[in-house]
């Protein structure tokens, strides 16, 4: 589904990703994790086409992400608040990326019914700016307009910072779902490895760009995670 080679971005002189080959299948939950400054939102921000490789490409379902729009229709994402429209109110927002996505009203209407518990009654019809929303509350927003249209990818970056641990739980529980049920690729960068590791069948770990770790999620891994990370910590 998607697949890197040779990708690296270089800034200021300074080689902040470098994956020689990476493979993330249809269907996947994959996770991406590292410390600060490991190159997470460089790979995503290059996936999305948001910034150029120095070298190297990204595919999605082999399209060549830098030359071409095609992959734009299947994949979502939404990586921070500044994806979204702060004058807008969530519906008027929701209808927006409902007709980026071929969605009517009536279909946005329908869609929002299932993410009642999710929005707890702080979203909807509450007559407020997405400016003016709670961090958590701007980031159910941007992952639920995410999930619009059917998406064969959904890319989240930090999805489970600054929610409340009810909603974490709700995330979890609609994420595991969301890939079982319509088969979607869901990409998702964090600093939680508690969660992602409940939420993703695959891990990989990055280090100053480079893939250090490639683990299939096993009731082994949490501590593996937590022991590379300890291990980074004794050498400082």
């Amino acid at each position: 589904m998607i697949t890197a080679t040779n990708l690296s971005k270089v800034y200021n002189g300074t080689k902040v990703l470098d994956i020689e080959h990476l493979d993330i299948p249809s269907g996947q939950n994959f996770g991406l994790v590292g410390n600060n400054g490991a190159g997470k939102t460089t790979f995503f921000s290059l996936l999305l086409d948001l910034i150029e490789p120095t070298s190297g490409n990204i595919f999605n379902k082999d399209i060549t992400v830098s030359e071409s729009e095609d992959w734009k229709p299947f994949t979502n994402s939404f990586i921070d608040e500044s994806f979204l429209i702060g004058y807008l109110t969530p519906e008027e927002y929701f209808y927006f990326i409902g007709e980026l996505r071929n969605q009517n009203k009536a279909d946005i209407d329908s869609f929002l019914i299932q993410f009642e518990d999710l929005f707890n009654g702080e979203i909807i019809g509450r007559k407020k700016y997405l400016r003016d929303l709670s961090k958590g509350n701007q980031k159910k927003v941007g992952i639920v307009a995410a999930l619009i249209g059917n998406p064969e990818v959904v890319i989240l970056d930090e999805p489970f910072a600054n929610l409340d641990p009810t909603t974490q739980i709700r995330l979890k529980q609609l994420l595991k779902s969301l890939s079982q049920t319509s088969g979607t690729t869901i990409l998702i960068s964090s600093h939680d490895l508690i969660h992602v590791t409940e939420v993703c069948e695959r891990i990989v770990v990055l280090d100053k760009g480079v893939i250090v770790r490639d683990l299939e999620t096993s009731e082994a891994t949490l501590n593996e995670l937590e022991a590379y990370f300890s291990a980074e910590v004794t050498q400082i």
